[in-house]
């Protein structure tokens, strides 16, 4: 029996996803069929449609997602039918340096950057028979999608599936930037400069590392008040004068925030997150800018006064352990993720949602599924 699911596909950079009916592949061997029940609009699925980011195409988009487990291929011992899971949106490899040591989320040679099932199958086909690939090795934007077991991690009973959905990608990303990457210890000072679902998911995560003061940086006022909702101190309206920015965080902060979080992917709030550090004080990048974006920042102060820079990608996860620990959280309250959600969508406004994050609408999209 073939199963047909409808799925939002891009066909080529930089032109509007379409929403196609395609085949549906079997599971098997290791792998899982999982029915979408949410699926988060991020700025990297944008970067994807606007051509920022090359990846082959015809793919199915999106890499933020949750549903539950409709089928299970052959072998598969670690799930069940009926369960629901959060998908990452990396696959480790399992037998690369990195992953031997432990640092799945550095790892190079995952499926999910060919955007195929581990063996380069694709799950996805047209009805004529031609392949389509699945962004990141998961297709969120599909009313159902074929990944390897790996990629399904179960959450805890009574996890709501959209908080479940942004576990698998925004939440990760930036509560484990600020517990994980740059292990925030209690009583720093921080700011987060961006507040899309992966900057007020620092804003959350800097809450639970108990930091005295989190600070809040955004153009549009009323992503301040989301992220004072989330546990942000203080909120400050960036205007289009860096020097003026970083001069008013150094007053909030006594000379500048212990650590700068930039959840954008600019240059430009790149260099300010380094600017406003002070003597000892650490920019951790989080944003992914477009590929060939440079920033720049002055090499003597970064020495003489000890600041660091690190990148963090995916918040350092370790799926398996960090979705059902952060779920676990999400139902005792200490993340609320679902304050992140301002907006529902269905699959058909994909496009209309896009545009409103060009504009900087919003702090999180999300698709429900019928």
């Amino acid at each position: 029996m073939t199963t047909l699911a409808r799925a939002a596909v891009l066909e080529s950079a930089g032109e509007a996803a379409v929403i196609r009916e395609l085949e549906l592949a079997e599971p098997r061997e290791g792998e899982v069929r999982i029915r979408m029940l949410a699926a988060g609009v991020c700025h990297s699925d944008l970067h994807v449609r606007d051509g920022d980011w090359e990846r082959p195409t015809p793919i199915v988009m999106g890499h933020e997602g949750a549903g539950v487990v409709e089928a299970v291929g052959p072998g598969v011992t670690t799930h069940r039918v009926g369960q629901l899971v959060a998908l990452s949106w990396l696959v480790p490899c399992g037998t690369c340096r990195s992953c031997v040591q432990g640092r799945t989320w550095a790892c190079p040679d995952s499926p999910s950057y060919r955007h195929t099932l581990p063996d380069g199958a694709t799950a996805f086909r047209t009805p004529g028979g031609e392949p389509v690939r699945s962004y990141c090795a998961i297709a969120t934007m599909a009313e159902a999608s074929v990944v390897s077991a790996a990629a399904a991690i179960v959450m805890p009973d009574g996890t709501d599936p959209a908080v479940a959905a942004l576990i698998g990608c925004c939440v990760t990303t930036g509560v484990g930037a600020v517990l994980k990457t740059a292990a925030v210890p209690p009583g720093a000072s921080v700011a987060v400069v961006g507040l899309g679902g992966v900057g007020l998911s620092c804003v959350m995560g800097a809450a639970v590392a108990g930091a005295a003061r989190i600070v809040a940086i955004d153009r549009v006022a009323s992503k301040l008040d989301a992220a004072r909702g989330v546990g942000a101190t203080d909120g400050l309206l960036a205007g289009d004068d860096p020097d003026a920015t970083v001069a008013a965080l150094r007053d909030l902060t006594d000379g500048g925030p212990d650590f700068v979080f930039e959840a954008i992917g600019r240059a430009p709030t790149a260099e300010l997150a380094i600017a406003a550090l002070p003597q000892g004080g650490t920019a951790v990048l989080v944003g992914m800018t477009p590929l060939g974006d440079r920033a720049s920042f002055d090499v003597y102060p970064l020495v003489d006064g000890s600041r660091r820079i690190l990148g963090s990608n995916y918040g350092f996860a370790e799926p398996a352990i960090d979705f059902p620990r952060y779920a676990a959280w999400a139902l005792e309250g200490r993340l609320p993720v679902e304050r992140l959600i301002d907006r529902w969508i269905e699959l058909d406004g994909l496009e209309d949602a896009f545009a409103a994050m060009r504009r900087g609408e919003h702090t999180r999209q999300v698709i429900t599924f019928g």
